[in-house]
């Protein structure tokens, strides 16, 4: 059986949703309250105006649902969007962003679903400590400055330049991330509930911000948005019941390919996961992702974004726009107003014979599904302590490129050179490679490449 305990991208995160579980909440009740401390210390990966996907599991029932809460297509007419282009790493990345990018947000919606299905405690009460984050402020982590940096382009952009660079010095590891406007917005957050976002005083200010900016979410598209729960993907995985999403992340597929891997060495592990993750398109992803778990055995895992962020805010709120609709790796097809946005979000939960065993999700795009599965594999496999598991160097194949971090095996990335592999050992460790948060039998870990933080109840 899991501990109880939370994983997540950032120590305030974290410590919102242990606050929620040591008063008797639920699961649910600790995954809104931690998803609401996020879009104010998480603000570079995440945000109240983005979207999302989640996987809960009731101990009562023993069921367990996906709830979708990711962006919708908006109808309204768009002017056009900015093109961009970032330095990801060694890449350059391009986008596009403005108001124009932005999608119908789900995940007010999607939070306001698991509290009435599943929360236990008053919704205003899960409020307070994203309030209290708000008014205080939070420190930036060293993975978040990275981001930062590297992202400063479109972060420095109208109302972002004042957060992000007060007096023209953009913030560095350590220094106070003030974001006073989101005081204001997480009040109506707590006095009209997640419907401010839909029908309520944020609704107001979004479309009024489209309708200003060129922006296509109308009140039309906001009040017709709905959270939806559906069944679980579910694939037999190392003994387990592996319960995820399959989306673009193509998690369940590279489960099946994955071979058994018992008796193999590092090398045999590291060539093995290669070649069942070959062949993946590669996207860039600005994500974040919690694990919460309660007393009673209940399991939420959300992994939520605002993809680049537009570079918008609304005034005096200091609430970021998404930018999926800037996301090229996301649109498939022609974009039909109302429908969902295809997503690589995959949370996941293993249930053995006694109830879940591992609680996982990842950021990072294209390369969470990477995570995902080695890490996953680790822990029921391998039988890795959660952290370790986290931890161990990681490589992310695309084309016939891979990737790596320091200390991947030195055997298998001869070996593949030899096959004609490009190999790019990274120098250090790199938000790049994802970012894992879970909670396991044996424990929680989160992330380091992303800021992360992990705890469990005694």
């Amino acid at each position: 059986m899991l501990t109880a305990g939370v994983a997540a991208g950032h120590p305030a995160t974290c410590e919102a949703g242990l606050e929620i579980l040591r008063e008797g909440g639920s699961a649910a009740d600790a995954a809104v309250a931690a998803a609401l401390a996020s879009c104010v210390a998480e603000t570079i990966m995440t945000g109240l105006l983005g979207g999302g996907h989640g996987l809960y599991l009731d101990a009562g029932s023993g069921r367990a649902r996906n709830l979708d809460c990711f962006v919708a297509v908006p109808s309204g007419d768009a002017a056009p969007m900015v093109d961009l282009t970032v330095p990801f790493g060694a890449e350059l990345v391009h986008y596009a962003v403005g108001a124009a990018s932005c999608g119908v947000p789900g995940v007010a919606a999607g939070l306001d679903a698991l509290w009435r299905e599943h929360g236990t405690l008053p919704w205003p009460r899960l409020v307070e400590p994203a309030l209290r984050l708000a008014r205080e402020g939070v420190v930036l982590p060293a993975a978040h400055a990275a981001c930062l940096a590297m992202l400063r382009s479109v972060y420095t952009l109208d109302r972002g330049a004042a957060i992000y660079a007060p007096g023209g010095e953009l913030l560095q590891t350590g220094d106070r991330l003030e974001q006073p406007g989101l005081v204001e917005a997480l009040r109506l957050v707590a006095d009209e509930g997640a419907s401010t976002a839909y029908t309520g005083s944020l609704a107001d200010a979004l479309v009024a911000l489209c309708e200003e900016r060129g922006g296509g979410v109308t009140h039309d598209d906001l009040a017709g948005y709905e959270a939806v729960w559906s069944e679980p993907v579910e694939i037999g995985f190392r003994g387990t019941r592996f319960l995820t999403r399959e989306g673009l992340s193509e998690v369940p597929r590279t489960l099946g390919r994955l071979a058994p891997l018992d008796g193999t060495d590092e090398t045999g592990r590291v060539l093995g996961l290669v070649a069942a993750l070959a062949d993946a398109e590669d996207a860039d992803g600005h994500t974040t992702n919690l694990v919460t778990v309660d007393r009673a055995g209940s399991v939420c895992v959300l992994t939520t974004s605002l993809g680049l962020g537009s570079g918008d805010y609304l005034p005096g709120l200091d609430l970021q726009l998404n930018s999926m609709l800037g996301e090229t790796e996301l649109l498939l097809g022609p974009l039909e107003p109302g429908a969902r946005m295809a997503s690589m979000m995959a949370p996941s939960i293993a249930v053995g014979g006694d109830g879940p065993v591992l609680a996982l999700g990842s950021a990072g795009g294209s390369r969470l599904r990477t995570a995902v599965v080695g890490v996953a594999d680790g822990i029921l496999r391998e039988r890795l302590e959660p952290q370790q598991a986290v931890d161990r160097p990681r490589f992310h194949p695309i084309g016939r490129t891979l990737h790596a971090e320091p200390g991947v095996d030195a055997a298998a990335l001869g070996q593949l050179r030899a096959d004609g592999w490009d190999v790019r050992v990274w120098p250090g460790r790199h938000h790049y490679f994802g970012g894992v948060s879970l909670v396991a039998a044996a424990g929680a870990a989160a992330d380091p490449r992303r800021g992360g933080a992990a705890a469990t109840l005694p």
